[in-house]
């Protein structure tokens, strides 16, 4: 059985230092640590050390606008009504989603700017995408968010009641959706390194396009499993339409990268 605790780690100057922060750090500190490693062994001609790190800094802060924008766009209604918490990213509330579509936008400005292949920079970026959700993931288990169903297995999840939907108030125990979604990112990263980047050699952007299939399957099974969706369309979870968008996208380029 998993419990989350306080979310609060510690106090720093009397200010609350958040678990979530801490885990979104971490998540990153670790992504680009391992990015710099493959971008030695196998990109080292595509971009340099010095630039990656300047490229680096420009996508996180673009992938933390897209997450915090894409989430308060599905949740439009409560923070037009609380806009004093629409910069408050420590309570939690950013869509990955959301920063896959900053990020890629930031990239694209960067490339174009610096003359680089955004399809073999897109590859690169593509192989820690997985680590760093994996990690990041967690920071919802510290949140109690992102759970899935009400159920009774060894690994279910205890939810306080104050973050519980008001249909499922009285139920305790939920699927932990975070963690399945957490351990799927860890296979789509041994995937793309130990399988397709032998495979794809040569083919720049299929690394890319495989990613955005790959997250896919995994973001649309798990999404029916949650309860917490923030927006339905015609009882179809925003994320499941963005995750089957994401895949036609990743299988049209690899597609098209295939054929050449």
């Amino acid at each position: 059985m998993f419990a989350a605790g306080e979310r609060v780690a510690f106090y720093l100057f009397g200010r609350p230092v958040m678990k979530y922060g801490i885990t979104m750090g971490t998540a990153i500190a670790v992504s680009v640590f391992v990015l710099n490693k493959i971008r030695k062994n196998f990109y080292n001609d595509v971009i340099s050390e010095d630039m990656l790190f300047d490229l680096s800094f420009w996508l996180i802060i673009g992938g933390v606008l897209g997450a915090r924008i894409w989430y308060v766009l599905l949740n439009i209604s409560y923070y037009s009504a609380h806009l004093n918490e629409i910069l408050a990213i420590s309570q939690g509330g950013i869509s990955i989603q959301g920063a896959i579509f900053g990020g890629v936008l930031t990239g694209l400005v960067y490339v174009k700017k610096h003359d680089l292949c955004f399809l073999k920079i897109a590859d690169l970026y593509a192989f820690v995408l997985p680590i760093g959700q994996s990690i990041g993931r967690w920071g919802n288990f510290f949140n109690s968010e992102a759970f899935g169903k009400p159920c009774d297995l060894p690994w279910k999840l205890y939810i306080p009641q104050a973050n519980r939907p008001s249909q499922y108030f009285y139920n305790e125990y939920f699927h932990p959706t975070f963690l399945y979604e957490s351990i799927a990112n860890i296979f789509v990263f041994l995937i793309l390194y130990f399988i397709l980047r032998k495979k794809f050699v040569n083919k720049s952007g299929a690394i890319f396009f495989s990613y955005l299939i790959l997250y896919s399957i995994v973001r649309f099974f798990i999404e029916f499993v949650r309860v917490d969706s923030v927006l339905n369309i015609f009882g179809i979870p925003v994320a499941v339409v963005v995750a089957v968008i994401f895949a036609v996208i990743g299988g049209v380029g690899l597609f098209k990268i295939m054929k050449k």
